[in-house]
């Protein structure tokens, strides 16, 4: 059962090969780089014509050329539809430091007053790309402004030279470092603060919009509660009717005890739906193991078709009959079985019962940090169309089925995450459906 665990964790501040910077990120990038080629180029041409010093111009617009080459390849292959990946933008600002550095060797090195340019990628890369890529950059940058310092070509002062003191241009090496630290560590926080606020910003949008979709469905299952009581009722009497009148031994006798049945079953539902919150007192009888709440949800939803597995994994791994029972029940986490556990965890299970072919395994895991519930079918598995997808309103979970309003999952799933839950949705290996739901198991025993 170990590969049904996945790793908790947050987001980390990585250089991930996949991370897309997005069409206007790129674009942004080629047109700083457009300019800063346009800005070279235009004091190459003053200083050697304007000005009247002798650069070596044909070695110097051949650097600039190359990247101009550069940017024109880069835009091609965002025109063709790739997305741009924070490791290729890492490397095109690796390139610019690496062709203005080059071109700073040509013409005169630090002595250069254009040598602080070299910050400018260093910069960029604070502002967009992660903390990794700036460190690699701002290495790059220092490592180039030292080199500079000690090997580039004198600047053509004229017949009488002009030759700076090497405590000059150290402190100019030395102003270069510092700027580029305090720069780019400056501007990678503020972008990073402002970057997670926009995802907090966006997450929060993204929960009210949860919230008042789920707001809305409460309104639209009362209100069908209400329509739906009058002909339910009718539909019962008449079925109890219908019962009198059959003899014992009539073969339609089975078929009017279901119909009974379900009919009950469908009073207890619409009863459900529009009980208030409030009538749900909680009283200690209802803290329990965390296992016994996931067989509680599940409960209701045994099919004599579809077998379903339940399994306890704790710290130690699986819990068999052999052990302790009470030191393992003392072990878990002990959770209030609210309507929201009760209705996600419930809805998950009904959806695998649902679409299984023989068999539902439930596994309840728990640790000293975190608890979870891996559910996992024998089906169809979830469709690779909405697999993206799943949680959002009228996304139907599975392929093959029809007439599904696709409410089950954002019902579960909107429910489950008001208590600090996270859910992940895949297909097995070997066919079949998994719903991991996980929790801190702080959240789950506060809640």
């Amino acid at each position: 059962m170990a590969d049904r665990q996945n790793s908790a964790g947050g987001f980390e501040d990585r250089f991930a090969l996949g991370d897309g910077l997005g069409p206007a990120g790129a674009r942004t990038l080629t047109t700083i780089r457009w300019v800063a080629l346009m800005g070279q180029l235009i004091s190459l041409l003053v200083v050697h014509y304007g000005l009247g010093f002798p650069l070596p111009l044909e070695t110097a617009l051949g650097i600039v050329a190359a990247g101009a080459l550069y940017n024109v390849v880069i835009q091609a292959v965002r025109r063709s539809g790739r997305a741009m990946t924070t490791r290729a933008a890492a490397f095109g600002l690796a390139f610019d430091i690496a062709q203005l550095g080059y071109l700073l060797y040509w013409t005169g090195g630090l002595e250069n007053p254009f040598a602080l340019m070299l910050i400018a990628p260093v910069t960029v890369s604070a502002t967009i790309l992660s903390g990794a890529a700036t460190i690699w950059l701002s290495f790059l940058a220092l490592a180039s402004a030292s080199v500079l310092a000690v090997v580039h070509q004198p600047l053509p002062w004229g017949p009488a030279g002009l030759e700076l003191p090497n405590i000059y241009v150290f402190g100019l090496w030395m102003a270069i470092v510092i700027a580029t630290l305090f720069i780019a560590g400056y501007t990678y926080r503020v972008s990073r603060d402002a970057r997670r606020m926009s995802n907090a910003l966006g997450a929060t949008r993204l929960a009210l919009s949860r919230e008042q979709q789920l707001s809305a469905l409460g309104g639209l299952a009362a209100a069908a509660a209400h329509e739906l009581g009058t002909p339910l009722s009718t539909i019962a009497v008449v079925a109890r009717e219908l019962r009198k009148d059959l003899p014992e031994d009539s073969e339609w006798g089975e078929d009017v005890d279901l119909l009974l049945s379900e009919t009950a079953r469908c009073r207890d539902i619409l009863t459900q739906l529009s009980r208030q919150p409030d009538q749900e007192a909680a009283g200690p009888f209802k803290l329990m193991p965390f296992s016994a709440m996931v067989e509680a949800a599940a409960a209701p939803h045994q099919r004599d078709e579809i077998v379903v597995i339940i399994e306890q994994h704790g710290p130690e791994g699986a819990l068999g009959l052999a052990g302790d029972q009470a030191a393992v029940v003392a072990a878990q986490p002990r959770v209030l079985l609210t309507p929201e556990l009760n209705q996600g965890i419930g809805t998950l299970i009904q959806n695998a019962v649902q679409f299984a072919a023989e068999t539902v395994e439930v596994t309840v895991y728990w640790d000293e940090m975190t608890a979870s519930v891996i559910i996992e079918d024998d089906g169809p598995g979830f469709s690779s169309l909405v697999l993206d997808r799943l949680g959002e309103p009228y996304v139907s979970s599975r392929a093959g089925k029809g007439g599904h309003m696709g409410l089950g999952i954002f019902i579960a799933k909107t429910l489950l995450e008001r208590g600090g839950a996270s859910l992940s949705f895949s297909n097995r290996s070997e066919g079949g459906a998994r719903v991991t739901v996980r929790w801190r198991r702080s959240d789950l025993e506060a809640a």
